[in-house]
């Protein structure tokens, strides 16, 4: 059966519960979803993710090792974890365990380990992290990517925080999170498996009561920089790693989404045969790879890609990457591009929903972002019959694109160009 939605009264609103049913194996999955609870609720860098953590350290009777125990017993999954926008915590399980993990999870959110070795083991931990990560020139070229890109918002900030913020978190900042950002009012739950919906209806009763109401609070859309800033990063690497970034001037609720997805296609976003590809790569062989995506959230849209290549051809990459996107707001794509964007978006579809997490997932975004289920299908019926004529009147509308920034890993030491 497909994917389905129906929403369970609780109080003073309605829960979404997203289902799809599956008795090809006997396993049942489960996702709690918390919105507006992910890295752009921090109040210090890093404390949604040590706040995810912490809950996946077990319960105050247990500890962690008992928690743990008791879930290797009986093969059972369960974990917490953080994005930008979600918090969420998972718990899967062979269908005649379930009920066994489901009250697993019920203790756990009645008495998370909330103790003083607790915080100081996860900090100890995100702290070896995070001194790995200082040599990681992909990831410093990302962080110094969204620092110019989205400056002064909370998008720009670490979301694995720094050695100094995650010293400075305490066990009440992370109580203080939990229960501002974990309530019912803010739950979408995701359940497939081998599980009837009377079931998933009375066990998200049971559970309910132990979650709070929670403030009401609405993520801000980010402006994205304009500037045209390129800021190189002096390192010891042989490789130049060059992440690139513009503004797009597009909402997630626009009704053409199809139009922005057969765009990003042709750029960057199809690996061989991109316009990208073809002439960092084909053309020039200056990189195994350049990629580029659009992307479209609730906080931001933007453009956003990246490559690698030898510091002695890194500002012939990067002139490259520019003239690829002036041509191709300038000009539009070509028919045999369409053709192509349309035989592969359309024609994999099958690849992209054969599994049941797949199409859970992809039944989460429809939802959260009030597209409506069945909302893919339909795109792929407008993919199939866009006119090249709609799609070039819809790329060349996106001058904003051409304003693109650059943060570069490189052993040379330059200055910032640009206006930051």
């Amino acid at each position: 059966m497909a994917s389905m939605l129906f929403k369970l009264p609780y109080k003073d609103t309605n829960v979404d519960i997203i289902y799809e049913k599956s008795e090809f194996i006997p396993i049942v999955s489960m996702q709690l979803v918390f919105t507006n609870a992910g890295h752009l609720a921090n109040t210090k860098d890093g404390l949604a993710l040590l706040s995810s953590k912490l809950l996946n350290e077990g319960t105050l009777s247990d500890g962690a090792t008992g928690f743990a125990k008791k879930l290797e017993s009986s093969a059972i999954e369960l974990n917490a974890h953080v994005g930008r926008e979600t918090f969420v915590i998972e718990i899967s399980a062979l269908k005649d365990q379930f009920d066994k993990a489901f009250g697993l999870l019920q203790e756990l959110l009645k008495e998370p380990n909330y103790t003083k070795d607790t915080l100081e083991q996860i900090q100890r931990q995100q702290l070896g992290y995070l001194a790995q990560k200082s040599s990681d020139y992909d990831y410093i070229a990302s962080l110094n990517l969204r620092e110019i890109l989205f400056d002064g918002s909370a998008l720009a900030r670490p979301y694995d925080g720094t050695p100094k913020s995650i010293k400075s978190i305490k066990l009440d900042d992370i109580k203080k999170f939990i229960s501002k950002h974990l309530g019912y009012n803010n739950l979408i739950v995701v359940v497939g498996g081998d599980i009837s919906k009377d079931k998933i209806q009375e066990d998200i009763n049971k559970l309910l009561p132990l979650l709070p109401k929670v403030p009401n609070q609405e993520l801000p859309h980010i402006k994205v920089s304009d500037k045209k800033v390129t800021r190189y990063i002096s390192k010891d690497t042989d490789q130049a790693y060059i992440y690139f970034g513009a503004p797009f001037d597009y909402s997630y609720e626009a009704k053409d989404q199809y139009k922005a997805k057969i765009a990003e296609f042709v750029l960057g976003g199809s690996g061989f045969g991109s316009r990208l590809m073809e002439e960092i790569r084909v053309k020039r062989g200056l990189s195994y790879g350049a990629y580029c995506m659009l992307r479209e959230t609730k906080e931001a849209s933007y453009l956003s890609g990246y490559l690698q290549t030898k510091i002695a051809t890194q500002e012939e990459a990067k002139a490259i990457v520019q003239k690829v996107v002036d041509d191709f707001v300038a000009k539009g794509i070509t028919a045999k591009e369409l053709k192509s964007a349309k035989d592969f978006l359309v024609g994999s579809e099958p690849l992209r929903v054969e599994s049941l997490s797949q199409r859970l997932h992809r039944a989460f975004n429809e939802v959260y972002y009030n597209r409506g289920l069945g909302y893919s299908k339909k795109q792929l019926q407008d993919i199939e019959n866009a006119t090249l004529d709609e799609v070039n009147e819809f790329i060349k509308s996106h001058k904003e694109l051409r304003d693109i920034s650059f943060s570069i890993v490189t052993s040379e030491k330059k200055k910032v160009e640009g206006s930051e």
